[in-house]
């Protein structure tokens, strides 16, 4: 086994499943952290799917129960259905931009310098929110109507520009529409399993030749750290929120952008490859 792949693999899983259900974007530090590991080639384009998909298993674990109990209901139970259909109203915005502008998107912007100023510009919008007044009008996921899941659905797809992040997006959309901070979050959790997976199948399928059974070691460890990290970020976002707001969030994605702008422009690092 090539045991510097391997590290590799280790770090970027981490690195995908502590981000992907913070406000920080997930994708962002993909980029960055796989240039910075020579590991942002085809190839890691492809294991990036699969770390994606084990931070996104890490949110059906966690809430196995009621992902159980809504498709069990489907059928008969009203709650069951009206939560299947938020959550399909709001995939579809991002959905549908992405398979129209998705390849534009990935040619133009997935580079360090435009992440960097989405990394900035998501950090002061995050505290703009968080400091004007706010009303709640939907305390609980359960309290939505097809209108807010739309309306997060739209923000979502603010995501599909690197570095803006897709929690992010939803998170701070949904409080900016009325929804509390935990029913943000919450949906924001629910919506990533139909997103992640729609976007990795896609994905999967057109790079599919470059799938290598020799790999599977490398991607199974990747797939392995991302579900554990995620699974324990989960966890305690929900507990941070309970008393905390955003705005570390923010501060964090504002110098993590500033330092990125200043390493290509003194020459320390050359974000341009």
């Amino acid at each position: 086994m090539d045991w510097v792949m391997f590290g590799k693999a280790l770090i970027l899983g981490v690195v995908e499943g502590l981000t992907e259900f913070l406000p920080i974007s997930s994708t962002g530090h993909l980029i960055i952290v796989g240039q910075l590991l020579g590991f942002n080639d085809a190839k890691g384009k492809v294991f990036e799917i699969v770390i994606q998909t084990g931070a996104m298993l890490a949110v059906v674990w966690e809430y196995r129960e009621r992902f159980t109990r809504v498709l069990a209901g489907l059928a008969s139970d009203p709650a069951a259905r009206r939560f299947a259909i938020n959550i399909a109203v709001a995939f579809l915005p991002a959905a549908l931009l992405g398979l129209a502008f998705g390849s534009a998107i990935k040619r133009h912007l997935f580079q360090a310098v435009p992440v960097a100023l989405a990394f900035i510009v998501g950090g002061l919008i995050i505290l703009w929110v968080e400091r004007r007044p706010r009303r709640v009008t939907v305390e609980s996921v359960d309290d939505m109507t097809w209108k807010d899941a739309l309306k997060v659905g739209i923000a979502q797809a603010f995501a599909l520009i690197p570095g803006t992040s897709r929690s992010g997006a939803t998170i701070i959309g949904g409080m900016l529409f009325g929804l509390s901070r935990r029913a943000a979050t919450e949906f924001s959790f629910f919506l990533a399993v139909p997103t992640l997976v729609a976007a990795g199948a896609y994905d999967l399928y057109k790079h599919r030749a470059l799938l290598d059974s020799g790999d599977l070691g490398v991607f199974s460890a990747g797939g392995a750290a991302a579900f554990m990290s995620a699974f324990l970020c989960v966890r305690w976002l929900l507990r941070y929120i309970a008393t905390h707001d955003f705005s570390i969030f923010a501060w964090y994605r504002i110098v993590f952008g500033v330092v990125v702008l200043a390493t290509g422009y003194t020459g320390l690092v050359n974000w341009s490859q």
